[in-house]
């Protein structure tokens, strides 16, 4: 018998949760590790939050802190986000438009990311990290997990599942948090007709970024992903129809 264990805490205002497999699921070196992911990502949140007063973002934009004052971390952050900045061809910007800087973006995937190194050092131990939907799996034993793509339109509904033995999915679109993107190129609000865009490929970081740049492009989001060699992607209409690239590795999807 295969053993399973999954832990799930709630962070960044989303539930993160992990799934391990293998016999090492249940070890005490296992539990460690998935403690230490948690208090990673409770501490990136700490720091980068925009909702948190007296984060390093929301001191940034009270003036409170200039970029000479911050932690090391967080320089680390913006010039990350400079680099997706210049690699989307500025669809993605943490530079808000009525001032300020806010590295939503990136920094979720940046953060799993991270923290999943402390998974990766549990020997044999199939792991899946999922953030609210962002979605880092790592399968040593080459058996894979099933991650679906929620409904925009119905969070109890998948409309989409890949088999992963490794690698990462993002999705950006204003099902969980509303109309929260905005579109640097007219610095107003992201008009467009997709729910949601979904990103495979081999970051969660940098699927994060392509996921967020491609929702922003609108109708041009699938040569958004032509950026990065290895990443494919699934967007989701308002009428509930569902379009891929050629190389998206899902069932359910029509690929374009």
């Amino acid at each position: 018998m295969v053993v399973r264990r999954s832990w799930v805490e709630q962070i960044m205002g989303l539930p993160v949760s992990v799934l391990a497999r293998g016999e090492q699921a249940g070890s005490v070196r296992a539990d460690a590790a998935v403690r230490a992911v948690f208090a990673e990502l409770v501490e990136v949140d700490r720091v980068f939050s925009p909702y948190k007063s007296d984060s390093a973002v929301s001191r940034l934009a009270r003036g409170e802190l200039g970029w000479g004052d911050v932690d090391p971390v967080v320089r680390v952050v913006a010039e990350r986000c400079v680099r997706a900045g210049e690699l989307t061809g500025g669809l993605f910007d943490a530079e808000l438009p009525g001032g300020g800087w806010d590295p939503s973006g990136l920094v979720k995937g940046w953060a799993v990311e991270r923290a999943g190194e402390r998974l990766r050092e549990v020997p044999e131990l199939d792991w899946c990290l999922n953030a609210g939907g962002d979605v880092l799996v790592v399968s040593p034993s080459d058996r894979s997990f099933t991650v679906g793509i929620q409904d925009p339109r119905d969070p109890e509904l998948v409309v989409a599942s890949l088999a992963l033995t490794g690698g990462a999915v993002a999705t950006s679109g204003t099902a969980a948090r509303g109309a929260h993107l905005y579109d640097p190129r007219t610095g107003g609000p992201v008009e467009t007709r997709w729910l949601s865009v979904s990103v495979s490929g081999p970051s969660l970081e940098c699927a994060d970024v392509l996921a967020t740049a491609a929702f922003v492009a609108g109708e041009e989001w699938p040569g958004v992903l032509a950026a990065l060699p290895g990443y494919e992607g699934l967007g989701i209409l308002a009428d509930g129809n569902l379009f891929a690239t050629a190389g998206w590795p899902s069932r359910g999807a029509a690929a374009g």
